[in-house]
């Protein structure tokens, strides 16, 4: 056992607290220094029992993980009393009404935002990190400090964890490149999310991340060199300009160097840009930009630029706040390299993230990048019928994806993923923009719904009151928000087809002599192997479910009412329940189709979760056993898709009644006056049928017609053949199939 050295822990204990209050970003007055001594005296006493796994006393925690919110990330004295108690109310017996008397309610708030996220409950039907992802955004809601905080937590266990079992070491650091990295980065906080990202990799791929840190150790005389090369040759002309300036080289991250030769199947040597320069200049608000232009005129002077490759985030900052000018060159040995520009003012945003953000905010009233990403998301968390896994998925797209700048036909400019939609742009005008969106047009020429933008494009969205989303829109977009918009507008629409349908249904049981009830529901829910009564409903509504299923089911409930007393000793309920049960639904709703072409494929279904036909799943490409299919909400599905995204295949199981088809109607008859008219009508009245397109001619009293129109299923294209069958004029209507 080993002997510690209590006089000697007590001096290391002091002598952190007071590197604490030295480093702190923030001036601190008498007050707020009283404040960080209160909480830190209650937090050592508290955790006084307490020792880490890897023996040391437990209150180095909570003072590192403090120290990486005063200086790191830049917070106050609040959100440093709180990082010192975060783990006070999980591990001993004081509570969060304890803190609020001792300190004050906002402290009490942020410590109980930590706990709350550390004391989720395993929710068996999903993911536990889906779970504690969603559990831990909610509280976004309250205060970002609780995140900041949380992320502070996260890096210092990262930075401790050596003396972990390996699977443990392995689930948290993919954990972290999940979901903790990503949203350092969303939050501007790019020390953090590297660091995070470089130590996800060290208990990932232990292998990978020691060959690189040992390589980059012997190409490092090297490349100083290089970098002082370079340095010299700017000096002089930046010394000459009178720019006060620093300049040091950054070498790349272990993690995006790992990235760079996984992208392009390179190995370490071939890859180019393993360091970047960064030239950070003083200069006052007024002439920051004009200071930043006249650096990259400098450095374009001596080395060959690459338009492609400039990146001006001054005149359009990222969403994140992240400013500067990003200027890649050729360099000396015929080498790329990036050379970035930012003011001593963008150095600390893009350091500190929106700590520093504040700092420079001209006014309360300003609204800053940080709000209106807030709203955003609060937007995406009014959704709350979304599975864990999938929130998890679309939050985490919104988080790691690169920003493209579009304007609106005024000249707004509006910052929107990369790989968004002219659909996209409509819901990040307005949700009721969106959902009446009948086209867009992009740089002046009309584009189709799904056509993906480009930054510097100008788009403009064309309306109709009588325009609604279809489940195709669905397959249009990429962002959370539209996704939720089109959803919540189905559902509302599917509420109302059902609605209309247990009328029908209704009637139609009578004719058979069956009184519709609850027990009659279940038994069609079953029987046409459906999830719920609404399913069932909207299937009647849209005339999916033909009477003679209905007749189907109304004789084998007769049978087996029969048979119950034919068979009334021997056999058992559940055989009966069989009976009822048996299927006869299209067997379309059991195929399973893969990627946004639908593409049939060879398939197994996993063992670990079992899906059924319904379940929301996807696929997996293993090595050896070709593609597996798993849940969405599987307990291995974070894993797989945290560590081997690439092997991803979206899935879904075909329901007929929700997919929409294309048919081709032939039409011919004499050339009857209104018949056009009459003809349009009756499709326009049928709510279930959309034309595509429509191609009218008359040659010597003869009417030939063609119309391509979009249905869900062949009994709505039957009784819409039926009703043009009626017109007056009509002689005949045939639908084309095409090889």
């Amino acid at each position: 056992m080993i002997e510690i050295d209590i006089e000697k822990e007590n001096k290391a204990i002091a002598q952190e607290y007071k590197e604490l209050l030295r480093i702190s970003y923030q001036t601190l007055s008498p007050t707020d220094k009283k404040l960080i001594r209160k909480a830190f005296d209650v937090a050592v006493d508290a955790h006084k029992e307490q020792r880490r796994k890897s023996g040391e006393a437990y209150i180095f925690h909570p003072i590192a993980v403090a120290k990486i919110v005063a200086s790191e990330i830049g917070l106050g004295a609040t959100s440093i009393a709180a990082a010192l108690l975060h783990d006070v109310v999980e591990d001993t017996p004081m509570t969060v009404e304890d803190i609020e008397r001792l300190f004050n309610p906002k402290v009490a708030q942020l410590v109980e935002g930590l706990t709350k996220i550390s004391l989720v409950q395993k929710d068996l039907n999903a993911s536990m990190q889906a779970e504690n992802f969603r559990k831990m955004i909610l509280t976004l809601n309250d205060d970002v400090r609780v995140i900041l905080i949380k992320l502070a937590d996260r890096l210092h266990n990262m930075q401790t964890m050596d003396s972990m079992a390996e699977y443990k070491q392995t689930k948290i650091a993919s954990e972290t490149l999940y979901i903790y990295a990503p949203l350092a980065h969303r939050l501007g906080l790019y020390n953090i999310k590297t660091k995070l990202e470089d130590l996800g990799l060290k208990y990932t791929e232990p292998a990978v991340y020691n060959d690189i840190v040992s390589k980059i150790r012997e190409t490092k005389e090297e490349q100083d060199a290089y970098i002082k090369d370079i340095s010299d040759v700017l000096k002089k002309s930046l010394d000459s300009e009178g720019i006060d300036y620093i300049i040091k080289g950054r070498p790349k991250s272990i993690y995006s160097i790992r990235r760079k030769m996984r992208a392009q199947n390179v190995s370490f040597d071939e890859v180019y840009d393993k360091f970047a320069l960064r030239i950070v200049y003083k200069s006052d608000p007024h002439d920051e930009k004009f200071v930043a232009w006249k650096i990259y005129s400098i450095v374009t002077d001596h080395y060959r630029p690459s338009p492609s490759r400039l990146r001006d985030w001054i005149s359009s900052p990222k969403s994140t706040g992240y400013e500067a000018l990003h200027i890649t060159v050729m360099g000396p040995k015929g080498r790329w390299v990036e050379v970035q520009v930012r003011s001593e003012r963008m150095d600390e945003i893009a350091e500190k993230g929106y700590a520093a953000h504040y700092k420079y905010k001209n006014g309360a009233t300003e609204e800053s990048g940080l709000d209106v990403w807030l709203n955003l998301l609060r937007e995406a968390l009014e959704n709350q019928e979304t599975n864990a896994v999938d929130f998890v998925e679309d939050f985490k797209m919104n988080l790691y994806s690169k920003e493209i700048f579009v304007f609106t036909p005024k000249g707004e400019i509006k910052s929107l993923p990369k790989g968004a939609t002219s659909l996209d742009f409509a819901f990040s005008i307005h949700s009721e923009i969106g959902i009446k969106t009948r086209g867009t047009r992009v740089n002046g020429r009309l584009v189709p719904l799904n056509h993906e933008l480009k930054s510097g494009d100008q788009v403009e969205v064309i309306t109709s009151a009588n325009q609604k989303p279809t489940v195709n829109w669905l397959e249009y977009v990429t962002t959370s928000r539209a996704k939720n918009k089109i959803k919540n507008v189905l559902n509302e629409n599917t509420k109302k087809i059902a609605e209309e349908g247990k009328e029908l249904l209704t009637r139609k049981l009578k004719h058979l002599k069956i009184t519709i009830s609850e027990q009659v529901i279940n038994e069609l829910v079953n029987f046409f192997k459906l999830k719920t009564s609404l399913d069932l409903f909207y299937r009647v509504g849209i005339g999916a479910i033909e009477n003679q299923q209905l007749k189907d089911y109304a004789a084998q409930k007769s049978n087996s009412f029969i048979n119950f007393f034919k068979n009334k000793i021997k056999r058992n309920k559940d055989t009966a329940d069989d009976d009822i049960h048996k299927p006869v639904i299209s067997s379309n709703y059991d195929m399973l189709v893969f990627g946004t072409e639908h593409d049939k494929l060879d398939y197994k279904l996993s063992p670990c979760c079992n899906p059924i036909p319904g379940d929301d799943v996807f696929g997996f490409v293993t090595i050896n056993e070709g593609i597996k299919v798993h849940k969405k909400d599987c307990p291995n599905a974070i894993g797989m898709q945290s560590n081997y995204a690439y092997r991803i295949m979206s899935a879904k199981w075909i329901d007929s009644s929700q997919e929409e088809f294309k048919a081709i109607i032939n039409i011919t008859g004499m050339d009857v006056l209104g018949l056009t008219n009459q003809l349009t009508r009756v499709i326009s009245n049928n709510m279930s049928v959309n034309i595509q397109s429509i191609s009218l001619s008359t040659d010597a009293g003869i009417f030939h017609g063609q119309i391509a129109v979009i249905v869900q299923n062949n009994t709505i294209l039957k009784k819409m053949i039926n009703a043009i069958k009626k017109i007056d004029g009509v002689d005949k209507v045939t639908r084309e199939y095409r090889t």
